[in-house]
């Protein structure tokens, strides 16, 4: 059962910074895309961030130089470092994993998504 568990939301200052983790347990695929979401509500879902067991990363352009994925093989832990928040970041922030690799891959094609961690900047 595989099982993933987003943490390290809450509320910021524009300009804060905040991290995101994503604890997984039970996925065992050697070949694998990890990726960050986020919605708001009456909004469809965004790509934020994703990486790749080839260590690939492809980030959003309104978050480009700001979010950073990084992957802690170790903790199993998939992270999103967030700096120079915006009021425009405030969202529901999912984590997801993918049986394939990340190039051109769809949100449907993810396999296993987190329930979420509300994040919330204020101006």
């Amino acid at each position: 059962q595989v099982q993933l568990v987003e943490s390290g939301g809450g509320s910021g200052q524009a300009g804060g910074s905040l991290t995101l983790s994503c604890a997984a347990s039970g996925y065992s695929y050697s070949r694998h895309c990890w990726g960050w979401f986020r919605q708001v509500p009456g909004k469809g879902r965004e790509a934020v961030e994703d990486i790749d067991s080839e260590e690939i990363t492809s980030y959003a352009d309104n978050v480009k130089g700001r979010f950073t994925i990084s992957r802690d093989n170790a903790k199993n832990t998939l992270l999103l470092q967030m700096t120079s928040l915006k009021p425009a970041d405030t969202a529901m922030y999912y984590c997801a994993v993918s049986h394939r690799y990340c190039s051109g891959i769809h949100d449907y094609e993810y396999n296993y998504w987190g329930q979420g961690t509300q994040v919330t900047v204020a101006p």
